[in-house]
């Protein structure tokens, strides 16, 4: 497996690069880096690109009701261009409340329009011409639509790859089979190696059968926490607001993916406690209901020996890149430990 993070930082992204610098020196092989309603995220990209040699990066994500498909091919191209063919681009569908609280856009389709946004960039990628027919887009626009004046155009300069990966997150059932169908690689949140075949193996399963012979295999980048230790246990608090805030507070009642996920697992009645003290304000009451046994298998906390099975379980679950958040006080230390581990 590959060893990958997520990039979290305080508000300064400088300092954020700065990490990223440590960590690659220490063999993290990809850096992904969110988008919500913060900053964006090319940005902080094209800096690391500057400040880095060898690691991947990854947007995690880029919505596609935000950005035009062809906007998001040119920021591709652009990304890997200055990394020099480093760049992943990550998409998804985001959720009703940023897409139409944030950007002001209608939450229609989104997974019509992720295939769409997806077929677009490629031939953009490719230097085709664009001309498109499709629910969600057209290129150019139709005849009474605009000026009449568009017409076909293809990208003006030349890709440093005429194909960057697309990875997409998903959870839901047609998303994640969209993934496994069209997708180089699939962006799963809160994964539990055990509960992942329950809730997606058909979905996986539906999607890989109408995979392109084109395609390489489908590249699944997932993980959690890490702390390695004897008495370590109590890290997996750690992990509690994040999983209190998804499962809680992350979309409304009955329109939660992640909420949804959770009773997926089988913790139905845990999941609407936590949803309902999270919308009631009671932020710590919700961490507090957060089932132990899920932060177990969606993290890995524990003796070294332990550590090494949660490895193991992830890689056969299908995780080709493990998603790895070091609580440590030396995390490029425990990333260079894990990389002898998975090697």
């Amino acid at each position: 497996m590959k060893l990958s993070t997520m990039l979290m930082y305080d508000g300064n992204p400088r300092s954020a690069a700065d990490q990223v610098v440590g960590l690659e020196k220490a063999g993290i092989d990809t850096v992904w880096v969110a988008e919500a309603y913060g900053f964006d995220s090319p940005t902080l990209m094209g800096y690391l690109a500057a400040v880095t040699e060898t690691v991947e990066i990854g947007a995690a994500i880029l919505n596609v009701f935000s950005r035009t498909p062809a906007l998001l091919a040119q920021t591709a191209a652009g990304l890997d261009n200055v990394s020099g063919g480093r760049a992943i681009l990550g998409l998804g569908a985001s959720g009703p409340q940023v897409i139409e609280g944030w950007h002001g856009m209608p939450y229609s389709r989104p997974l019509g329009r992720t295939r769409e946004a997806i077929e677009i960039i490629r031939a953009a990628l490719r230097r085709e011409k664009l001309e498109y027919d499709g629910k969600s887009f057209q290129l150019p626009l139709p005849s009474g639509e605009g000026t009449g004046l568009g017409k076909p155009l293809k990208m003006l300069t030349r890709p440093e790859r005429s194909s960057v990966p697309i990875y997409i997150a998903a959870l839901g059932p047609k998303s994640v089979e969209g993934a496994a169908e069209y997708a180089d690689g699939w962006l799963p949140f809160m994964y539990s190696p055990e509960g992942a075949p329950r809730v997606w193996g058909d979905a996986l399963a539906a999607g890989t059968a109408k995979r392109s012979a084109d395609l390489a295999p489908l590249e699944i980048s997932a993980g959690g926490l890490v702390a390695v230790g004897e008495d370590v246990k109590d890290f997996l608090d750690f992990a509690r607001p994040m999983a209190a805030l998804y499962i809680g507070g992350m979309g409304a009642r009955g329109k939660n993916f992640y909420n949804d996920l959770a009773c997926q697992y089988g913790y139905e009645a845990e999941a609407k406690e936590i949803q309902d003290l999270y919308l009631d304000g009671k932020k710590h009451e919700a961490e507090a209901a957060v089932p132990l046994e899920l932060l177990e298998r969606a993290n890995l906390v524990g003796p070294e020996s332990y550590i090494k099975e949660r490895l193991a379980a992830f890689r056969e679950s299908g995780v080709t890149n493990l998603q790895v958040a070091p609580a440590s006080d030396e995390p490029a230390a425990l990333v260079s430990q894990l990389k002898e581990w998975v090697a």
